[in-house]
C-alpha cells in the first residue's frame, strides 16, 4: 500500500460517524497534576494501568475512531501483555502519537510561546510507525491578550506546524494539526474569534507552501470563546455561530475533519458546544471532538486509583463518549446527562 492510501485509509477510520477521538497523550507533568486531584501517585505503573482500562472500555469503539496516546504508552503493555496500541487496535481504534516536545518561549517576542520538537522527527515518526501508530499530533498554543499573539507568533508556530505536517505525511503518518487559542484571559469572544481566524489563515498558508495535502490531515483548533476571566461569557448558540463563522473564512473543504479540543471547558459545556455547532447545518467538513480532560475527568473521578473502580471508571468514559457521539450530530439533549 502507498504512502498517499494508508493515509486516505487513516483519515476514513478516523472520521467515521458518530465518533471522535480520545486524546490521552498527557505529558508526565499533566497527568501528574490529575492524579493529585484524585488522590493518586503519578507512578510508571499506576499511569499503564489508568491508560490500559481506557483502551479496554467495552464498546468504546462505537463513539470513539482514535486515541492520541503518549510516547511512554505506546510502549507499555495490558495486564495480558499485549502492546497498548495493539490493544486499541483489536477494539477498532486508530493508534496515535503526540510528537511535538512541549512549548518554550519564543526568543524576542516577550509573552509567547514556540512548540519544539522538529528535530529528528522523521526518524521518530517511522519508530512509532512500527509500534503500530498511525496518526500524529502536534500542539501550537497562542497566549491571547490586546497584543498578543504576536504576528511573528503566529507566523512561527505556522512554519513549525507545516513543517511537522509534511514530514508526517511523507512517514505515511497522519497529521492532526493542533493550533489552540488559549482560554486563560480575560479577553472577549470578538478578540478569540480575531486571532483564531489569523491563526488559521496563517496556518493554512504555512501548510499549502509546504505540499501538505489537505485531503490527508485533520484540524485540532479551539472553540472561539471568551476569555475564562471576562466577566461576560458567550452564550452558547454565540459560541456555535462565531466559532463557525471562522472555520467558514479559513478552513479549506478538502480537509475532511475538525475534531475540536475542549480547552478547559467542563465536560457539560464541550459536548453542548459541539452539539450546538452541528446544529447550525452542514458543513464541507466532518465536524467532532478530540477530547481529552472533558472525556477523562469524570473516569478519573470514578477509578481513583482502586483496581475495583475500573469498571465504573470505563462506563463513566463510555457515557460521556456516547454523550458527544450524539453531539457530533447534532442530537445531543441535556436529559440524556441522566
Amino acid at each position: 500500500m502507498s504512502h498517499s492510501e494508508q493515509l486516505q485509509a487513516t483519515v476514513a477510520a478516523l472520521v467515521r460517524p458518530g465518533r471522535g477521538i480520545l486524546a490521552a497523550d498527557e505529558s508526565g507533568p499533566t497527568i501528574a497534576k490529575r492524579f493529585k486531584a484524585i488522590g493518586v501517585e503519578s507512578t510508571e505503573e499506576n499511569r499503564r494501568a489508568y491508560r490500559s482500562l481506557l483502551l479496554a472500555t467495552p464498546g468504546l469503539d462505537a463513539y470513539i475512531s482514535g486515541i492520541i496516546l503518549y510516547e511512554e504508552t505506546l510502549a507499555q503493555r495490558a495486564d495480558d501483555g499485549t502492546p497498548l496500541p495493539e490493544v486499541a487496535a483489536r477494539h477498532g481504534i486508530v493508534p496515535g502519537i503526540k510528537v511535538d516536545a512541549g512549548k518554550i518561549p519564543l526568543a524576542l517576542a516577550p509573552g509567547d510561546e514556540i512548540t519544539q520538537g522538529l528535530d529528528g522527527l522523521g526518524k521518530r515518526l517511522a519508530g512509532y510507525r512500527e509500534q503500530g501508530a498511525r496518526f500524529a499530533k502536534w500542539r501550537a498554543v497562542y497566549n491571547i491578550s490586546d497584543t498578543l499573539p504576536s504576528r511573528l507568533a503566529i507566523k512561527a508556530n505556522a512554519h513549525a506546524l507545516a513543517r511537522y505536517a509534511a514530514i508526517c505525511q511523507d512517514e505515511g503518518i497522519v497529521p492532526i494539526v493542533e493550533p489552540e487559542v488559549l482560554l486563560d484571559g480575560g479577553h472577549t469572544i470578538e478578540r478569540c474569534a480575531e486571532v483564531t481566524e489569523a491563526v488559521l489563515h496563517a496556518v493554512f498558508h504555512a501548510l499549502s507552501g509546504h505540499r501538505v495535502a489537505f485531503e490527508h490531515m485533520l484540524l485540532k483548533p479551539s472553540m472561539v470563546v471568551a476569555g475564562k476571566d471576562h466577566p461576560r461569557q458567550a452564550g452558547v448558540a454565540e459560541v456555535a455561530a462565531q466559532t463557525v463563522r471562522v472555520l467558514r473564512r479559513t478552513v479549506p473543504a478538502a480537509v475532511p475533519g475538525i475534531f475540536f479540543l475542549s480547552g478547559g471547558q467542563t465536560p457539560v459545556e464541550a459536548t453542548v458546544h459541539l452539539d450546538a455547532i452541528n446544529r447550525i447545518g452542514p458543513q464541507p467538513w466532518v465536524l467532532s471532538f478530540s477530547y481529552g480532560r472533558a472525556l477523562q475527568e469524570p473516569a478519573q473521578q470514578a477509578w481513583r486509583g482502586q483496581p475495583g473502580n475500573a469498571r465504573a471508571a470505563q462506563d463513566a468514559l463510555l457515557t460521556r463518549a456516547r454523550l458527544n457521539g450524539a453531539a457530533r450530530d447534532g442530537r445531543y439533549e441535556a436529559a440524556m446527562e441522566k
